[in-house]
């Protein structure tokens, strides 16, 4: 796809600084430019790159002011991210769902599905599934029996949908997430082994959601596990049985939410965090990579971070202080010594 800057000027609403007619043919990082690709510069510190660049053109902010001649044009606009986002969905080869069913697929006669859909090679859908108009199967995707998917959804290859799951529309699913598999759940016996508690819920996940590759989500025990709608989850997460996910929450790889935990709306949550079991996080929240959640949060609109997890500002204070303890105790040390000496001269 090409187009040029003042096309691309008129879609994102920004002011061109330079001519209009400029061809641009894909984009790049501001360090890999070459004559014909679109830049951004969303972060000074590489703004070094943009001096002497060969690119077409540099999307900068609006207020941006450059220290040295330039040779790029440049399209000055409010939020730069927001967008490099327009940019990429722009310039994306969209696997746009036909309606090709490949011949080696295994589908149950009682399933239904509907106009354009795409349907992968050795992908399974099992009975009673259905599967709404223009949603897009990969390869080896397996759909269990009684699932519903919304119109517009797109798994990758090697998706898995359990039984009885209901997925919302304009749903997007990366390669070898499982959504549906057994809660972990297990009772002890007197002889100190488990019997496993049988899993009868499902997942509902709302519409216009995304989850990333590698990423784990429980049925419920009874019930469901719930993702809102506009949710986004990153690769690898552990989302565990009967939780709850509030709409346009954020979850960084690697998160681990244990069982019936109700995260609320708005909320971003860093890598590697942990969140403790039946605890409620008020929306809102942001709370900082590798932190752990040990008990609920219900002060909308905070900061967290540290295991416990503590205040965001808290923790900073107390990091700051924490990093001088070798030192404070060396003084902490010397005045114990002062005063001994004074008392023995006493």
């Amino acid at each position: 796809m090409k187009m040029t800057a003042g096309q691309l000027a008129a879609i994102v609403n920004g002011t061109l600084e330079g001519d209009p007619e400029i061809e641009l043919s894909y984009p790049s990082k501001i360090e890999e430019a070459i004559p014909g690709s679109v830049c951004f510069l969303g972060n000074l510190k590489y703004e070094h790159y943009l001096y002497g660049s060969p690119a077409s053109l540099v999307i900068v902010p609006t207020n941006f002011q450059a220290s040295q001649q330039i040779h790029p044009a440049l399209l000055r606009v409010e939020n730069v991210y927001q967008t490099v986002s327009q940019l990429l969905e722009l310039f994306s080869e969209k696997n746009e769902a036909v309606s090709v069913i490949h011949q080696s697929a295994i589908i149950d006669p009682s399933a239904k599905i509907g106009a354009n859909v795409h349907v992968g090679a050795y992908t399974v859908i099992e009975e009673g599934a259905v599967i709404d108009d223009h949603s897009f199967l990969g390869a080896q995707v397996f759909i269990g029996k009684n699932v519903k998917l919304g119109h517009s959804v797109k798994l990758f290859p090697g998706v898995r949908i359990y039984h009885d799951c209901v997925l919302g529309d304009s749903v997007t699913i990366h390669s070898n997430t499982v959504i549906g598999s057994d809660g972990f759940g297990f009772v002890p016996n007197q002889d100190k082994s488990y019997k496993k508690i049988a899993q009868i819920g499902n997942v509902i996940v709302g519409s216009h959601v995304e989850i990333g590759s590698n990423t784990t989500i429980d049925r419920g025990t009874m019930g469901s596990t719930i993702i809102e709608e506009g949710c986004k989850l990153d690769n690898l997460i552990q989302v565990a049985h009967n939780v709850s996910i509030g709409a346009h929450t954020v979850i960084a790889a690697q998160a681990g939410i244990a069982g019936s935990a109700k995260i609320g709306k708005y909320c971003m949550i860093g890598g590697q965090v942990g969140i403790a079991g039946h605890l409620e996080i008020a929306d809102g929240s942001i709370i900082q990579a590798q932190s752990g959640i040990a008990s609920s949060i219900e002060e909308k609109n905070r900061k967290w971070y540290g295991s416990p997890a503590i205040d965001y500002f808290t923790f900073l204070r107390v990091y700051a202080e924490f990093k001088k303890l070798p030192e404070t105790s060396k003084q902490v040390r010397d005045l114990i010594n002062v005063l001994k000496s004074n008392q023995s001269q006493s």
